[in-house]
């Protein structure tokens, strides 16, 4: 069953803290709740699906939180694959609408890393029992070393440099200096990328996202609730998810999974790269977005140094618009998890109601990516494709 046209995202809210140490993770999800349902023009009463992901606490997500919040579904999904999980759950909860399984989904992300502490250049703890402990634990890989692989890999085979790289954080700069509510507004240049201090080679410290608490929520209808709200409809038309791990030691770090998920989203949409007006990338960090890129067609592979250059993704001059709240590089990475706001972003799009200096002109279809686990080892890609009607 195709997911085309049978849903709508009708509410989108993005938590404005950045920092919330004294509000729990689970106020936290239900601001967020509150936000995205009066952004629709409804209430928890008419909710009856609810997604979350292992950022949800309690014991089992969707079931604590449908607790606290007062809520009574008849419809849960509690899919985890990282910061693709919030692109993954509006695909499941099309599915479900279009399956009669609930009419008003509600998807929720919240979480507080910087209060808690959370910087990514620690060795990942992985429990004793997961396959990949005895192989990769002793080796105490760290999440951006992971990432850092793939970006040497890559400028090892297809000659990418820092440089280049470097353009995705300006464009994100260029872009957050418009949004309040940005960690990092200030503009900065290729230079100030390269110059910044190395965190892994050949990643520096500007190539890497903020950490940042905070949250965001969806809400999905069905088309004919979508339509009686009197808000600007944002119809879901194509999406795709796909995990890439090691393969059985077929390893090549210079693709993600967005090589499958890319296809079924633009096949099941019924459009190409060459119409998405704009785009929502995962921006982990620089060389997660170059990735992303290449392998959902806008460039091909080992040619995306050439085309995020020169400015191409900043909206108003670039061919590509991307990320323009500023992203995860300087505006906002909840949670440690980016697919909420680049879908939130791409809603804002669609509607219009970007801020006017980086609004896109004539956005009818957007694309927002999300990766959630590392690009080194093994990662899950969500794609979805929204059109605005």
């Amino acid at each position: 069953m195709s997911i085309k046209g049978k849903a709508y995202i009708a509410g989108a809210f993005e938590h404005p803290t950045r920092k919330a140490t004294n509000i729990s993770v689970a106020q936290l999800h239900a601001e967020c709740a509150k936000g995205a349902l009066a952004d629709a023009g409804l209430s928890l009463k008419d909710v009856d699906g609810y997604f979350c992901a292992g950022d949800a606490p309690g014991l089992s997500g969707p079931m604590t939180m449908s607790d606290y919040m007062g809520l009574r579904p008849r419809h849960i999904d509690s899919t985890d694959a990282g910061g693709s999980s919030y692109l993954v759950h509006v695909s499941h909860a099309a599915q479900a609408i279009a399956m009669g399984k609930c009419n008003v989904a509600l998807i929720t992300l919240a979480g507080r890393p910087r209060s808690e502490g959370h910087s990514g250049t620690k060795p990942r703890v992985v429990g004793a029992n997961f396959p990949d402990a005895p192989f990769e634990s002793p080796y105490g890989p760290v999440t951006v070393n992971l990432y850092a692989m793939a970006a040497m890999r890559h400028m090892h085979q297809f000659g990418t440099t820092s440089e280049q790289l470097a353009w995705i954080k300006v464009a994100a700069s260029h872009h957050a200096q418009h949004n309040p509510l940005a960690m990092l507004r200030d503009v900065v240049t290729v230079e100030d990328v390269v110059g910044s201090p190395m965190v892994a080679d050949p990643l520096h410290r500007l190539d890497c996202c903020v950490v940042s608490d905070g949250g965001g929520a969806l809400i999905v209808v069905r088309p004919e609730i979508a339509r009686s709200l009197k808000r600007p409809l944002v119809k879901v038309i194509g999406a795709g998810e796909a995990p890439k791990g090691q393969r059985g030691g077929e390893v090549d770090l210079t693709y993600t999974g967005a090589a499958w998920s890319g296809p079924a989203a633009f096949s099941e949409a019924g459009v190409t790269p060459s119409d998405i007006k704009y785009a929502s990338i995962y921006d982990s960090f620089t060389i997660t977005v170059l990735l992303q890129l290449e392998d959902l067609g806008f460039c091909k592979k080992g040619e995306g140094g050439k085309f995020v250059s020169d400015g191409n993704l900043i909206s108003g001059s670039g061919r590509l618009p991307f990320n323009t709240d500023g992203g995860g590089l300087c505006n906002n990475h909840p949670a440690n998890r980016g697919g909420m706001t680049k879908i939130i972003e791409c809603v804002r799009q669609l509607r219009g109601e970007a801020h006017p200096r980086v609004q896109v002109k004539n956005c009818d279809v957007a694309l927002a990516q999300g990766i959630g686990g590392l690009l080194s080892t093994r990662h899950n890609s969500a794609t979805l494709i929204m059109e605005r009607e």
